[in-house]
């Protein structure tokens, strides 16, 4: 009796310790994802053709997998467009266009992207910002976040919230949050918020290394105000920096509603050697974002993880630093706000090392990373899986990007507009509050600046595009391209 019980509880054992080595190959088997977030970066970036940037950290993720050359963000605005990308849903579908409205007003049940990977045993960890925060008002808070998006979530707050005091802000009546200000910092990396930010998810990918992880990493900068140690600033000396070229009347073939109300002024009015200091701040934080992502990219490295894990890299939009004469920052629907920095390596992905020149969108972002993981997709995307292109970013794509703004009732315009605009392989057609406010049109491959707006006095032919393009932008916005806002009073 003895015996057989003695059998019975080693054949218990044998067959626990299968099951167990069986759950953790099916662990090993989960890729982790480590999602790296930069606020208001551009394509600013050697990886994205800039001769400027220095940028060698994440010109190096670029060539180990696949830099998408023209990707687009849905609207070009922290809060809209980092719920857009977290939910797979456009700014339309979850009434969110401005930075005061949560997602979860309009859909309450949604199950984000990192919520995704958490059902399916993953640790979904945030460090920094991945959804909105009033920068850097919140730096060290939660900000605008999404509690049932995470299992652990971390805020660090360094040195340069505590020299705020010292940052130069070229128009005083503004918040440095909105205006052209900078600070060429003492001190270490590591002081700094997004240092200490790299730092912590560092301590998370070791304390999660023997199991699957979601890591979401923030970065603060280069939003404003442009702070980084004086060392990045010295990459970049002022006789080496020029403004953006913009031929003479630029803007007058360019509606009113396309230009952002809170930059109405060409370039503010500052003079050139302010620009180029401003735009020195700019890249100096770049550099800085970039070795940041160096330390990340090590650390997967160092801890043998590299060949396990996704990794995604996306600024929530684009950013203007002076183009058209004198845009700056971000909430237009020209290029330079609409296109955004979009890398992904996935492990042993075919297209690694080859550059996609394909139209993708952000939308695209969370349906990519859910397949990559097996993950079923909880409810119906906007957008469409980039899997076929990582594994051949050469692979034909018939893609269109819709990316849209609103404009608030202001002393330009008497009543709230929307504009929404559809970038094509060739052609981006933009209209404002229906075409009623203004329309354009660009052929990309005459003019990629888009200095000319062809909608103006348009041939037969460029009429017939214009109708093609607007038939187009209805359907894949819905059917409806919406002229005022979920709720003007707010406005």
């Amino acid at each position: 009796m003895k015996l057989n019980l003695l059998k019975f509880i080693c054949f218990y054992l044998i067959l626990q310790m299968g099951l167990l080595n069986i759950a953790q190959a099916n662990e090993i088997e989960k890729p982790n994802v480590l999602f790296i977030a930069v606020d208001d970066l551009a394509n600013s970036l050697g990886c994205y053709d800039d001769i400027i940037a220095k940028t060698p950290h994440i010109d190096r993720l670029a060539a180990s997998g696949v830099v998408f050359k023209r990707a687009y963000n849905q609207l070009p605005l922290c809060n809209p467009t980092r719920a857009s990308v977290m939910t797979g849903l456009r700014p339309d579908q979850i009434k969110v266009y401005d930075l005061d409205r949560h997602f979860r007003d309009e859909v309450p049940d949604v199950v984000t992207l990192s919520q995704s990977f958490k059902k399916a045993g993953y640790i979904a960890s945030r460090v920094g910002k991945i959804y909105h925060y009033n920068v850097p008002a919140s730096i060290g808070t939660d900000g605008f976040d999404d509690p049932p998006s995470w299992d652990v979530k971390i805020n660090p707050k360094g040195r340069d919230k505590k020299d705020e005091a010292l940052i130069y802000n070229t128009e005083p009546h503004r918040k440095i949050s909105a205006a052209l200000s900078w600070l060429a910092a003492e001190g270490k990396d590591e002081e700094q918020t997004d240092g200490m930010i790299t730092t912590e998810a560092i301590g998370l990918m070791k304390k999660y290394q023997n199991r699957p992880f979601f890591l979401a990493v923030g970065f603060f900068r280069p939003h404003t105000p442009f702070v980084a140690p004086k060392k990045y600033f010295d990459l970049y000396p002022l006789e080496t920096l020029r403004l953006p070229y913009s031929p003479p009347g630029d803007r007058d073939d360019i509606p009113v509603a396309a230009f952002a109300h809170n930059c109405p002024i060409p370039n503010y009015n500052l003079d050139i050697d302010m620009l180029l200091k401003a735009l020195q701040a700019y890249y100096a934080c770049v550099s800085f974002v970039d070795a940041q992502v160096g330390r990340l990219l090590k650390a997967l490295d160092q801890l043998q993880l590299n060949r396990k894990t996704i990794v995604v890299f996306w600024s929530d939009h684009g950013y203007h630093l002076g183009e058209h004469n004198g845009i700056w920052q971000k909430r237009t629907l020209f290029e330079q706000s609409a296109r955004s920095p979009l890398i992904i390596r996935a492990p042993n992905a075919k297209g690694n090392g080859t550059p996609c020149t394909q139209i993708v969108e952000y939308v695209d972002i969370y349906p990519t990373l859910t397949e990559l993981a097996k993950i079923p997709n909880p409810h119906e995307m906007a957008g469409q899986s980039l899997v076929p292109l990582l594994k051949d970013p050469l692979k034909k794509w018939k893609g269109s990007a819709i990316t849209q703004v609103l404009r608030p009732k202001d002393s330009r315009l008497l009543r709230p507009v929307m504009g929404c605009s559809i970038r094509t392989d060739r052609w981006r057609y933009t209209e404002w509050a229906e075409g009623t406010q203004g329309i354009e049109l660009y052929d990309h491959y005459a003019d990629p600046m888009e200095f000319n707006n062809l909608a103006i006095r348009p041939t037969q032919n460029l009429k017939k595009i214009i109708e093609e393009l607007k038939v187009k932008l209805r359907k894949k916005a819905s059917g409806k391209v919406p002229t005022t806002p979920f709720n003007p009073a707010r406005l």
